[in-house]
């Protein structure tokens, strides 16, 4: 059916309210006002408000907040509690553990001068930064579609509102607007589905090594005084998952943020290999480690969520430019594994592609070009030097566990600087590495207590997820077959247990069996998109403004 959409234009138009995205924002208008010109941009953001989406561990690094807003500190961004402590632990059973001396910490893990922040409050910062410099946001907005015209890409089509599950319009029926711009930025973040898209549609990615993903599963916690540590940040590796890295990696946090909180979260790499393992069972035995339990008990659980994290890295970056656009932050890929943190990162990217944007459009381009001088900038900036450095961090760890891997990365960081004359590749594409169920240990996962660890159902309600119910199902099953006919005999169908909202359920008995996708519960974490052994799921944006509602995450 044909829709008669309104139309707006703009200069630049940014999808994505998240770090990157804003980061870009702002740095436009900084530049066109020190032209003294006019660049105008829109910023869409698909969450209710500006930081409803956005969750990070988060250990923050200032450095590219320093080149952004110099004086970040005098206009109120929120870093109010600086590291004061770094342990790191290799858990080694359910109750015992090593903690790791600071001699032996590779470099990169080191947090002197970082703090430990919200990143949603940090992007609600940013975002009156930008509004402030005439930047316009537009939340609950989602963007739908990239236009496309001869190969280039003008824009984006905002969702329509008001459409039924089957697809007709409701009486409220309200279609999407086209924003169309000389240039559009990318910043979706982990696993954007337009950026997803493009990098198909231009083969981005063709001489890049696969991305590599994994879910971070985090809760807040409010905890009694005494046993609250400002600025603490303790870092793990090993159990519940794998320390020699046979079957799962990842790794663990536990930050001491302010006013008695506690933000806890287990990172598990979706690259695992048995079909039975939960990352969101594994984080909730987790928290029954002495070394976790310590400071959890007595505490309220006040917060959860999950987002995929791209962990691919220098190898896995993919070309950044196109005609009429460019991807930045996670919808790139530039979060730096070796440091685990990725927000800095993708500020920085964002400033990088704006300089070139800017640059073009200063100069009188009329758009639509492939922004060469992004890359070319990009490669002459610390990011890149950055991103090259920990290169190998990631697939020394796949390639031979987390303690192998580990002493690579120790002598590879702190006695050559992150310059081996050599660089480790990991080509193995993470929803290619499950085993059959048939040849694979079932997990017996213990109940949860209720004080300590929760089931997955009062996990979503504190991420206050919500989505209109009477809508088509965003996520779309390219053969509705397979999840029945294929995925249960060979992996008893994995998605019942890699979701860490409850979307996906096996229901009925014998030739009834059928899957269900409960799509109101789901966290946008991307997890399934990622992890499907078939391919077969394909997750798209939903109505504007649903979606979880995170508050300080």
């Amino acid at each position: 059916m044909s829709v008669e959409r309104d139309v707006m234009e703009y200069d630049v138009v940014v999808v994505g309210a998240g770090p990157a995205g804003l980061s870009a924002a702002c740095r436009l208008k900084q530049l066109a006002a020190a032209a003294g010109k006019d660049i105008s941009v829109c910023v869409v953001e698909k969450g209710s408000e500006v930081g409803a989406h956005i969750l990070s561990g988060a250990v923050f690094e200032p450095r590219a907040l320093d080149e952004l807003f110099p004086d970040w500190k005098a206009q109120g961004a929120p870093l109010n509690v600086p590291v004061t402590g770094d342990d790191i632990y290799f858990f080694r059973s359910a109750d015992k553990a090593f903690r790791m001396p600071g001699l032996f910490v590779p470099k990169t893990m080191h947090n002197e001068g970082n703090y430990i922040i919200s990143l949603g409050n940090l992007c609600r910062w940013l975002g009156q930064q930008a509004e402030a410099l005439g930047v316009e946001i537009y939340p609950g907005f989602a963007a739908q579609h990239a236009i496309v015209e001869e190969g280039v890409v003008k824009g984006i089509t905002v969702g329509d509102m008001g459409i039924n599950r089957e697809g007709e319009h409701k009486p409220d029926f309200a279609p999407g607007m086209e924003l169309r711009a000389k240039y559009t930025l990318f910043a979706e973040g982990c696993r954007g589905h337009l950026g997803k898209q493009l990098i198909e549609r231009y083969q981005l990615a063709r001489d890049a090594d696969p991305q590599h993903y994994a879910i971070g599963i985090k809760e807040i916690w409010t905890v009694p005084a005494e046993q609250h540590r400002p600025g603490l940040v303790v870092h793990g590796a090993g159990w519940p998952l794998d320390l020699m890295g046979t079957d799962a990696m990842g790794g663990s946090f536990l930050y001491h943020f302010e006013n008695n909180q506690v933000l806890v979260g287990l990172i598990v790499d979706l690259s695992y290999t048995n079909p039975y393992l939960s990352p969101f069972d594994e984080f909730q035995r987790f928290k029954h480690h002495p070394v976790i339990a310590q400071y959890l008990k007595g505490g309220t659980r006040t917060a959860y969520g999950a987002r995929a994290i791209c962990k691919g890295g220098f190898n896995s970056l993919p070309k950044m430019v196109f005609p009429g656009g460019a991807l930045v932050g996670c919808d790139l890929g530039t979060m730096n594994f070796a440091k685990i943190k990725g927000s800095h990162t993708a500020m920085k990217s964002g400033m990088i592609a704006a300089e070139a944007v800017a640059e073009a459009l200063l100069a009188g381009d009329a758009g639509g070009k492939a922004l060469d001088s992004y890359p070319a900038k990009f490669k002459a900036s610390w990011l890149y030097d950055e991103l090259y450095r920990s290169r190998n961090f990631g697939p020394a760890l796949h390639k031979f566990g987390a303690l192998i891997g580990g002493a690579i990365n120790y002598i590879e960081q702190n006695w050559f600087g992150g310059r081996f004359p050599w660089t480790f590749h990991d080509l193995k594409p993470d929803h290619a590495t499950l085993r059959p169920a048939a040849q694979s240990q079932k997990i017996a996962y213990p109940k949860p207590d209720g004080k300590l660890s929760f089931d997955k159902l009062s996990s979503v309600f504190l991420s206050s997820t919500n989505h209109e119910e009477d809508q088509p199902v965003h996520l779309q099953l390219k053969d509705p077959s397979i999840p029945i006919a294929k995925n249960l005999p060979m992996y008893d169908e994995p998605a019942q247990r890699y979701c860490p909202a409850g979307v996906y359920e096996v229901v009925g008995e014998g030739s009834a069996k059928r899957f269900q996708i409960n799509a109101q519960n789901c966290v946008h974490c991307k997890t399934c998109d990622i992890k499907d052994p078939a391919q077969n799921i394909n997750w798209v944006a939903p109505e504007g403004g649903g979606g979880p509602n995170y508050a300080n995450m």
